[in-house]
C-alpha cells in the first residue's frame, strides 16, 4: 500500500510506531523499521546523551530510517532538537506543544516534521508552520489524550489540511487500518500493539497486563486537572480517581503519579505503576515479533481492502 506517507518516509508499509515514553527505545524502533514500518525512539524527558546512545544502537540493528519522538515540554527539548539535525534523523514526531520554533532549522536539515494533533485547529496551525504530515490522535489512545475520538477527528483533519494525515488511537489490526484509510488517513500510528512486541523491553508484567485486558479495562485519570491520561485500571488509578472526586489539587495528584510510568515499564509494578495502554488493548492477545505484527497487519489489511 503506497501512500504519500510511505513516499515521504521511504518506508514499505504505512505503519508508524508511536514514540512511547520509557517503551519506545532503540530496540523496538529499529525492529519496526527493519520490518518495513517506521519506528520512533521516544525521547520523553531524557537527556540528549541518552537519545544519542539510542540512535547509535538503532543504527547497529538496521540501516533503515528510525525517527525520534520529541516531547516539547521536556527540559532537554532544545538539545534534542539540535541532536536530530546533527545525527541526520529522517523524521521527528512531536507532542506536548508546538514545534514551530524548531521548524526552520529542521526543514533546512531535510528532516520530516510530523506533529501529533488532537484538533482541526492545531492541525491547520502545524500545516502553516511547515509540517510535512500530522498524526491525528483520538482519545482512544493510551497516555495523554484529547477529547475527540479517532472516528470523528481523522476525517475532519483530513478535510482541513492538504498534507497527509496519519490516524492514531484505537487501531490494532487490519480492520482498524482499513477504517482509518476510509476516514481519509494515509497511514496509521500504533502504540499498544507494539508494547507487547518481542523486541519491546517492557517488563513482562506490563505485557501480561495488556494481553489480559478486556474492552472496559482502561480508565482516564486527570480530567479534573486538564491533563487526562488513559491507562489500565489498577490500585493507583483507583486511588487517583477517588482523590479527584474529593477535589484534591493538581500538585498532590502529580505526586501520586511521579515516576509511576517507569515503575510499571521497568520495575513491573502494575499495581502502583501507570500502565499506559489504549482502549484497543482488549484486541491485543499475544506477544509477537515486530515483523510478525507488521506482516499480520498487512495481510489482514490487504484481504479486507480487496473486499471493499
Amino acid at each position: 500500500m503506497k501512500t504519500r506517507v510511505t513516499e515521504l518516509l521511504n518506508i514499505e508499509y504505512p505503519i508508524i510506531q508511536g514514540g512511547m515514553a520509557w517503551v519506545a527505545d532503540a530496540n523496538l524502533a529499529a525492529n519496526v523499521s527493519k520490518a518495513g514500518g517506521m519506528g520512533f525512539i521516544g525521547a520523553a524527558n531524557a537527556p540528549a546523551s541518552w537519545v544519542k546512545e539510542q540512535i547509535d544502537i538503532a543504527r547497529s540493528i538496521t540501516d533503515k530510517p528510525v525517527g525520534i519522538n520529541i516531547m516539547l515540554l521536556s527540559d532537554y527539548a532544545d538539545e534534542i532538537a539540535q541532536l536530530v539535525i546533527d545525527e541526520h534523523i529522517t523524521a521527528v514526531t512531536t507532542g506536548a506543544g508546538s514545534p514551530a520554533r524548531y521548524m526552520k532549522a529542521w526543514k533546512e536539515a531535510g528532516i520530516k516534521v510530523i506533529p501529533v494533533v488532537a484538533s482541526v485547529a492545531l492541525a491547520r496551525i502545524m500545516e502553516r508552520a511547515g509540517a510535512d504530515a500530522v498524526v491525528a490522535e483520538g482519545m482512544e489512545s493510551g497516555g495523554h489524550i484529547g477529547e475527540q475520538t479517532t472516528m470523528t477527528l481523522v476525517p475532519q483533519v483530513a478535510d482541513a489540511v492538504d498534507i497527509p494525515v496519519i490516524a492514531a488511537g484505537g487501531i490494532a489490526d487490519g480492520r482498524g487500518i482499513c477504517a482509518a484509510f476510509m476516514l481519509g488517513a494515509e497511514a496509521v500510528q500504533m502504540g499498544t500493539r507494539f508494547i507487547v512486541a518481542k523486541e519491546s523491553n517492557v517488563h513482562k508484567n506490563y505485557k501480561n497486563k495488556v494481553t489480559s485486558a478486556k474492552d472496559i479495562d482502561t480508565v482516564v485519570t486527570g480530567r479534573s486537572t486538564g491533563h487526562p491520561v488513559r491507562s489500565l485500571r489498577n490500585e493507583m488509578t483507583r486511588e487517583y480517581l477517588e482523590l479527584e472526586k474529593k477535589g484534591v489539587g493538581f500538585d498532590e495528584l502529580e505526586r501520586l503519579t511521579l515516576g509511576t510510568l517507569r515503575k510499571a515499564v521497568v520495575d513491573g509494578d502494575v499495581m502502583r505503576g501507570t500502565v499506559m495502554a489504549g482502549q484497543i488493548a482488549g484486541l491485543v492477545k499475544k506477544e509477537q515479533s515486530c515483523k510478525e505484527i507488521i506482516d499480520e497487519l498487512m495481510t489482514e489489511t490487504e484481504k479486507l481492502w480487496e473486499r471493499k
